[in-house]
């Protein structure tokens, strides 16, 4: 029996361009990945649970873990912290689960320098006037915020060479059909499974 590790797959690109979206529909299928569970320190709010919506933690038990490179990303939001714990993600692959990460492109180049045998997928806007669309169709931003985002989103596009995968976000069942390709041809590369094969031959 070929006993498979898991695969730690991280799915990033600019904001406006619909990583929830996707992340979404690929999870309502039958699907045996696991997602990423994030930590805080940001209070508990009604209905979360511990270990289920985030891992809860003091801003003190935080700032060390950090300190002892237990995060694989993490990033501050108004006072309160937001981060990948590695142990985690490390115990969930070793059971040989697939674990899925959707974040922001500066956390996932933080997860490329601590994870770099991890899988990176850029989810990209089918044109800069789409994503402008989208980011305008939410309502929720400024037209300063709205040309911030769409500069940083520029920026964002330029750092795409750092991901192993590139899949255009035009249409949501499209994307998440790519997604599930790139999983699927991940499991199936010859240097994860001639590892494998290696072990039985010498345990033959």
């Amino acid at each position: 029996m070929i006993d498979e590790k898991g695969i730690l797959f991280i799915l990033s690109g600019p904001s406006g361009v619909g990583k929830g979206t996707v992340r979404k529909r690929l999870f309502e299928k039958a699907t045996d990945l696991q997602y990423s569970i994030s930590m805080t320190t940001r209070a508990m709010r009604p209905g979360e649970t511990d270990g289920v919506d985030y891992f809860y933690k003091s801003k003190e038990e935080f700032e060390n873990l950090i300190e002892q490179n237990e995060l694989l990303e993490y990033a501050k939001y108004v006072d309160n912290y937001y981060g990948t714990p590695r142990k985690y993600v490390e115990e969930t692959l070793a059971k040989g689960l697939d674990v899925f990460l959707e974040i922001e492109v500066q956390g996932a180049m933080q997860v490329k320098d601590n994870f770099p045998e991890g899988v990176f997928i850029f989810l990209f806007p089918p044109s800069l006037d789409e994503l402008k669309n989208r980011i305008v169709n939410r309502g929720t931003e400024t037209e300063d915020l709205v040309l911030n985002r769409l500069k940083e989103a520029r920026k964002e596009i330029e750092m795409m060479d750092a991901y192993d995968y590139v899949v255009v976000n035009d249409q949501v069942d499209h994307a998440v059909a790519k997604v599930e390709a790139i999983i699927q041809s991940e499991h199936l590369k010859r240097e994860r499974i001639a590892k494998q094969y290696k072990k039985i031959l010498e345990a033959e």
